[in-house]
This record gives structure tokens, C-alpha cells and sequence, in this order.
């Protein structure tokens, strides 16, 4: 059954993306033969403080799939999963709810230090495996994770969120259908007066969000990065920072991420010789514009610059959006990869892409911006996060 993110009732000039990533090859040992027959699956959650219970609440609601175990070092994050999902196991063991022979899938919300430990140990028990983001604090860890997963055909799965939401979604089907043109650029800003992580830095917080995004929407890895930034809070990570990534054709993406911000800012521009787009996602209901504005070069002779460019001013239109929740898109399609054998479209490889940026990112940052070439057969220096 795949999974509907557009509604199929809005006329759209563009053609509608798949729903799911690509299709890997069906399981041998499949279980079920369909998903209305298949019993639900039975999860287990490790890590119930931010962002815990939001997967919690909707593998809750997501039909096919039975919240088994909550698991977390914290005894009040425990009480506060009983007294809202009384028929939930808890426990302050993870391990022991990895070995547990009921649970079929885990899902990983901790810090980013611990993600490929329990991961590992999750794959290895036999668990489908649906982590947070960033899958791994190295590319190498990231790579050990998917060969796991690939050997024992069990699902690999990313919480890179913004990939299954409606305003993502279309900018893919408008990047994809050629509506923009030529593309020029790729901005985003992502600050706030945010949380200090003790972990990783701003870049590997923040910044992986909006390369998820790009990874997804652009379809293309950049040539090589270029990060700066500053570390105002002694003994605390880099809180501000600017990531450029250079691709071919002179397409060029920037991104500004700042826990140390005074308000809070989610857009990204996306500009094109024909259109432009801005997504703002903190816009409550216009999330994606799209501006038919730019420039037109007529020949003219050499010397009149002024007479080469035109401007061009156009309409703006915001298209309809899905309105279904993020997580729930994710979460159906975690539970239907687990039941098909298919790959999601977070899978393990869009999590070890994002994580080779980062790496190459975290060098440049040590060598005060300096370009780092970003290239699979060249392995990158391995920094700190």
C-alpha cells in the first residue's frame, strides 16, 4: 500500500512524486502476504525525552503497529510514558528490550554518541532499526550499520522527518518537473535560542536537517564543502556556523544554523532561471511560494552591461499541501518497508550521505574554512563533533 502525501484531488501542473524511496528486493521470509492481514507490528522505543514521545504517540495511533516497550534511563520520563500509555511496557534496561523476543522493530531516540552502539546491537538482535538523525557520529559507523542491515534484510531507517512532510514533498515534484529552470542557488536559515546539545555542535544538530532536505530534493551530492563558525560558550561546542556546499554547474548551497539566535527562523530559498521557491515552515498555512520572478540576458553589444539583464515579475501561487503530520508519514512508512522488504525513502544511505558532509563540514570548520573536497574514494580526517 503506498503511502499518500499529495492529495490526488489537487490539479497540479507537475507530476506526482512516488511515495516511497526505491524498491529493494522483496524479502524471501516476508511473514504476511498483505498489510491488512499482517499483525501489528510490535515496537520498542528507546529514549522517551524530546522528541521520544512523538514517535511514541504516533506508532500509537498508526494502525499495524503496537508501542510494546519504552525504555530510558530517566525514572520520571518513564512515569510520565505509564501514566500516558498504561498498557506500555517500560523499562530503564534498553538492552534487555533489544533482546526481547516480542519486539520486531526499535526505534532510537538518543543522543547522537549512542545511536550507532544501539543501532549495532538492535541489528544484530535481529530489530528493524529506525534511529535518529544523525545515523552515526563517522561515515565509517554509518557504513557498518547499512552492511548489517543489507546481511540480515532488516529495515535501516533515518528520522530525517522534513522528507515525508507535504511541503518537502513538493518542492521535490517542482525541482524534479524542470518548473524551475536552471538552478542557481539553495539557502536555508535555521536558528533559534536553542538548546546547547553536550554531543555535537550546531552543524551536526541543526544543519542536518536542511541537508536531508537538500540531499532529497536536489538529488545530486556536492564537490566539495566549505564551514565556518564560533563557539561563544566556554567549554560548549560551535553554536553558530555557515556550511557552503559547491556542486557542478556553479549551483551553490549555503546554510546558516545558530542556536544563539533572538527569534526563530526556518526558510529556505530555492532559486531557478525560470521560478523561485521560499518555504517558510514556520508559515501556518502558505508553507511553499512560488515566485515567478528573475532575470532575462538579451544580446546586446559588449560594454552595455546595464542593457544585457532584465527583470522579471510574475505571479506568486502557494500550492495546497498535505496537511498529515511528518512522523506519521515516517512512521507508515517504516511499518511498510518492514512488512514488503522495501527501502525507505530515509534509508541508511541518505543517512551516510548527510553524514560525509558533515565530516567534510567539521574539517573545514578546524581549518577555519578552507574547502574540503568531498569525495567517497578519499577518505575525510575524522574531527570531533
Amino acid at each position: 500500500m503506498a503511502i499518500e502525501f499529495i492529495d490526488p484531488q489537487i490539479a497540479s501542473p507537475i507530476q506526482t512524486l512516488p511515495a516511497i524511496g526505491p524498491a529493494a528486493p522483496p524479502r524471501a521470509d516476508a511473514p504476511w502476504e498483505s498489510p491488512q492481514a499482517a499483525p501489528p507490528v510490535r515496537i520498542g522505543v528507546i529514549g522517551y525525552g524530546y522528541w521520544g514521545p512523538n514517535l511514541v504517540r504516533n506508532f500509537s495511533e498508526v494502525p499495524g503497529s503496537q508501542v510494546w516497550a519504552v525504555s530510558d534511563k530517566r525514572p520520571e520520563l518513564l512515569a510520565q510514558a505509564h501514566a500516558r500509555y498504561p498498557a506500555i511496557n517500560v523499562t530503564d534496561d534498553s538492552h534487555a528490550m533489544i533482546e526481547d523476543p516480542l519486539v520486531e522493530a526499535v526505534v532510537i531516540m538518543t543522543p547522537v554518541s549512542t545511536h550507532f552502539d544501539l543501532a549495532m546491537e538492535a541489528l544484530q538482535a535481529g530489530k528493524h532499526v529506525l534511529v535518529a538523525k544523525p545515523i552515526a557520529t563517522s561515515s565509517e559507523q554509518a557504513s557498518r550499520l547499512i552492511e548489517e542491515a543489507a546481511r540480515r534484510r532488516l529495515v535501516l531507517m533515518v528520522d530525517h522527518t522534513f522528507l515525508y512532510t507535504g511541503a518537502v514533498r513538493r518542492i521535490k515534484e517542482l525541482v524534479d518537473s524542470g518548473s524551475l529552470g536552471r538552478l542557481y542557488y539553495y539557502d536555508s536559515v535555521r536558528v533559534n535560542l536553542g538548546l546547547f546539545q553536550r554531543d555535537v555542535n550546531v552543524l551536526w544538530d541543526l544543519a542536518v536537517h536542511d541537508l536531508s532536505i537538500m540531499d532529497y530534493v536536489l538529488g545530486a551530492q556536492p564537490c566539495a564543502v566549505a564551514a565556518t563558525g564560533a563557539a561563544h560558550v566556554e567549554g560548549k561546542p560551535v553554536n553558530m556556523a555557515y556550511l557552503t556546499c559547491f556542486f557542478e554547474d556553479e549551483l551553490l548551497a549555503h546554510h546558516h544554523v545558530n542556536w544563539l539566535a533572538p527569534v526563530k527562523v526556518r526558510r529556505t530559498l530555492v532559486c531557478g532561471d525560470r521560478q523561485m521557491i521560499v518555504y517558510d515552515d514556520l508559515e501556518p498555512s502558505e508553507k511553499v511560494k512560488i515566485y515567478d520572478k528573475g532575470i532575462t540576458l538579451t544580446n546586446r553589444p559588449e560594454g552595455v552591461y546595464e542593457s544585457m539583464i532584465g527583470y522579471r515579475t510574475g505571479d506568486m501561487w502557494a500550492p495546497k499541501l498535505s496537511l498529515t503530520e511528518g512522523l506519521r508519514a515516517e512512521a507508515q512508512d517504516f511499518l511498510e518497508c518492514i512488512r514488503q522488504g522495501r527501502r525507505p525513502l530515509s534509508d541508511g544511505e541518505s543517512g551516510l550521505r548527510v553524514v560525509r558532509i558533515l565530516e567534510a563540514a567539521t574539517q573545514s570548520l578546524a581549518q577555519r574554512g578552507q574547502p574540503v573536497e568531498l569525495l567517497e574514494s578519499n577518505p575525510i580526517a575524522q574531527q570531533a563533533v
